[in-house]
């Protein structure tokens, strides 16, 4: 008996550690393969609340996956989408611009691949009525399409997104909750597209906020980007832990 209670207290003790691992999950687009990861929350204090991960350009990389992670820590279900599919992936940047390109002008593409990976995200235990997305550069640029698509989360946060439109397309009433952080050297988004983007988000009635971290360019989240600025993408350690704290209070207030 007292075996069996010492296994017992073990593995209720190891049972946080098990629900905290990224885990591959393979999902279906018609015949295209998707391989996304989902992880379960190290408790439940945040009532099934669930977060979907939207990569950079690569795809799936490591800031994607330790975000998840983190994202577990504090309490949330999270899923990071496949958008490319396997067999894919770019193996530089040039092939990566292409494939974000395709699917930046195809956002009917784009959005419909952000709806599988929400699929699976409340497949792994998410309350479908607690969702939020938060994305990174080009995904970045995919949470802000999840919101002009009225998605039905409760907000969206895009880190050093895209923030461009097509001026050709209509400006709709959006419903969620909308929080960019940007930095203020991005040398990816000229002047007149971030006006354009808060006059959008005016015109859309947005509930939005958009904050900008001083002396950051693009990829100022990713401790993989490198520290030279000159190359208008590098990290910023006081802009990371700045926007994920704006992060921690937007998810605390609509989730």
């Amino acid at each position: 008996m007292k075996k069996l209670v010492q296994f017992l207290f073990a593995f209720t003790l190891a049972l946080p550690l098990a629900n905290a691992q990224l885990k591959p999950v393979n999902y279906q687009d018609g015949n295209q393969k998707l391989s996304g990861f989902e992880i379960k929350p190290e408790n439940s204090s945040r009532k099934k609340a669930g977060i979907l991960v939207l990569p950079a350009w690569m795809g799936i990389d490591a800031h994607a996956k330790e975000t998840a992670e983190k994202l577990a820590k504090l309490g949330y279900y999270a899923f990071v989408a496949d958008i490319y599919g396997v067999g894919n992936y770019p193996k530089s940047p040039a092939e990566a611009g292409k494939l974000a390109g395709f699917y930046k002008k195809d956002f009917k593409a784009y959005q419909h691949r952000i709806e599988l990976a929400m699929q699976q995200l409340v497949k792994s235990g998410a309350d479908p009525s607690r969702i939020a997305a938060i994305g990174f550069c080009f995904g970045g640029s995919g949470v802000l399409e999840m919101a002009r698509a009225n998605f039905p989360v409760r907000g969206v946060v895009s880190f050093h997104g895209g923030l461009g439109r097509d001026a050709s397309r209509p400006i709709e009433q959006i419903k969620p909750k909308v929080l960019v952080c940007h930095g203020a050297d991005d040398p990816n988004e000229p002047q007149a597209e971030v006006l354009a983007f808060q006059q959008e988000m005016r015109d859309a009635k947005a509930d939005w906020q958009m904050i900008f971290y001083g002396n950051a360019v693009h990829s100022f989240t990713d401790p993989h980007a490198g520290n030279d600025n000159a190359k208008g993408a590098a990290y910023n350690e006081l802009a990371d832990k700045r926007s994920w704290e704006h992060m921690k209070l937007f998810l605390n207030e609509i989730l």
